[in-house]
């Protein structure tokens, strides 16, 4: 088997906090650092997480980010920096919204609108956990990955063996090279695969990023294709998060996603978020380009 270097948890964890923490090169006005490493697109939850950071900075530290609604337009490109400005359309006593434009080469490729609450007491209920296997249970995706390194076309095996700070284990494996039609539902375990700064600014933004990992391959389940399919492009178009309720994304996360729908190449998802108690903490959706070439 082909060897892929290594990188502690600690070093992973330490470049995604450079990586979502932007700076601010003027009022309202942010940069995002690239991916280390980062070869072509750049990965959409790196996007969210950042444009949500830009925003979480322009806004009074009483209030949570609760929702963010983003329009993907153009590929972001990894051999540049993003930049980011804010634009502040409301601030009350229990809410405020923000517009982020993130851009490169002084076009936009996404844009993006949150919603931030002061905290309050509320009515509550909640959707029942799924019943899967624990973490411990269960393979990681590289070490899957690794199983079958021989099957992977050699030009991608180092993007795809790489070590990441996201650590995922899914409960029902994916097959890259030969899936098979399956029902459009998926579960996996995911989590910082180190410690985690005690700021929830920041662990709502991991979460933000990691969002992003499961939705559109779960719409390509019953039609045994994936993103590595001949003749199949891909490509996320929108993409929306709800945070419900505190949590830390360096402890392990369920994230079950499902696709009721696809079709006009186009595939629709949906995702929900629990902590290992059983707390749904966050909820997802996203549409997706699915074309035929």
């Amino acid at each position: 088997m082909a060897h892929y270097p290594d990188r502690t948890p600690d070093e992973l964890v330490a470049e995604l906090v450079a990586l979502l923490d932007v700076e601010a090169i003027d009022t309202d006005l942010y940069r995002g650092a690239r991916q280390p490493g980062g070869v072509g697109r750049v990965f959409g939850g790196q996007v969210i997480a950042q444009a949500l950071q830009a925003a979480q900075r322009s806004v009074e530290d009483d209030k949570v980010a609760h929702s963010l609604h983003a329009y993907f337009m153009r590929a972001g490109e990894e051999e540049l920096p993003i930049i980011f400005r804010v634009v502040r359309d409301f601030d009350g006593r229990s809410f405020a919204t923000r517009r982020v434009i993130a851009m490169q080469r002084g076009r936009p490729i996404l844009n993006m609108a949150a919603s931030f609450q002061v905290p309050e007491d509320g009515l509550h209920h909640q959707d029942a956990m799924p019943d899967v296997p624990p973490p411990e249970d269960l393979l990681s995706e590289r070490a899957l990955r690794q199983q079958q390194v021989d099957e992977l076309p050699e030009k991608l095996r180092p993007f795809l063996l790489r070590a990441r700070p996201i650590e995922l284990r899914p409960v029902s494996p994916r097959l890259l090279m030969h899936p098979e039609p399956a029902a459009p539902v998926w579960h996996s375990w995911f989590r910082v695969c180190g410690t985690l700064p005690d700021d929830p600014v920041l662990h709502r933004a991991a979460l933000s990023y990691a969002s992003d990992f499961a939705l559109l391959g779960t719409a390509m389940l019953p039609h045994g294709v994936s993103w590595l399919t001949d003749r199949i492009q891909t490509a996320s178009l929108d993409h929306a998060v709800w945070l419900h309720e505190p949590f830390r994304a360096d402890e392990w996360l369920l994230y079950t996603t499902d696709s009721p729908w696809s079709g006009h190449a186009r595939g629709f998802n949906r995702g929900r978020i629990f902590t290992r108690d059983g707390r749904l903490v966050a909820s997802t959706a996203q549409e997706g380009l699915m074309r035929r070439r």
